[in-house]
């Protein structure tokens, strides 16, 4: 049985925009805490412009991470990418139903995606949630959450805070 696993690092009003300004409080807790998304993942599940910018950053990378990152499979959602690369697999057609046969099969984890993370809740898709939260308010960017039409509730199964104030929560469907 698969699952679908979104991780995210989110600002305390709520923004995933390029999280350059994760890294003053990148500390082992929080690499700790991706390494367990990342040992339990079979694939990733990236939107195309993560995808991209993924693709264009990760193979220069020598760091904690970067075998899980350039070895995992992509499946990525797009109908302007052709020619596939860095372990792509591009959904083309109703993506939603062949996104629901992937999580049938395989444990696929999300990053950043926010266009893509957004369908997946509406569709009640996400099994897990796992949310870094940082201890600042950058006060504009892209949120994640935005009106969504209804509801989603998920239980909280932990959280707890990294020595620099990061705050990482597990939520499950």
């Amino acid at each position: 049985m698969g699952k679908i696993v979104v991780a995210m690092y989110l600002t305390l009003d709520g923004v995933m925009e390029s999280p350059s300004w994760t890294m003053p409080y990148w500390d082992d807790s929080l690499a700790r805490f991706q390494g367990e998304a990342q040992a339990d993942a079979e694939a990733l599940l990236l939107g195309r412009v993560t995808f991209e910018q993924f693709a264009a950053a990760w193979p220069h990378m020598k760091e904690e991470g970067a075998d899980f990152m350039n070895g995992s499979v992509k499946h990525v959602p797009t109908t302007t990418l052709r020619t596939p690369a860095w372990n792509g697999v591009y959904l083309r057609h109703n993506v939603m139903a062949e996104i629901r046969r992937l999580r049938e099969k395989k444990r696929l984890l999300v990053y950043g995606s926010g266009q893509l993370v957004r369908g997946l809740f509406r569709e009640g898709l996400v099994d897990e949630y796992r949310e870094m939260v940082f201890p600042l308010v950058l006060g504009s960017g892209k949120r994640l959450f935005d009106s969504q039409g209804k509801p989603f509730t998920f239980r909280q199964v932990s959280s707890r805070l990294t020595e620099k104030g990061v705050l990482l929560n597990i939520y499950r469907a």
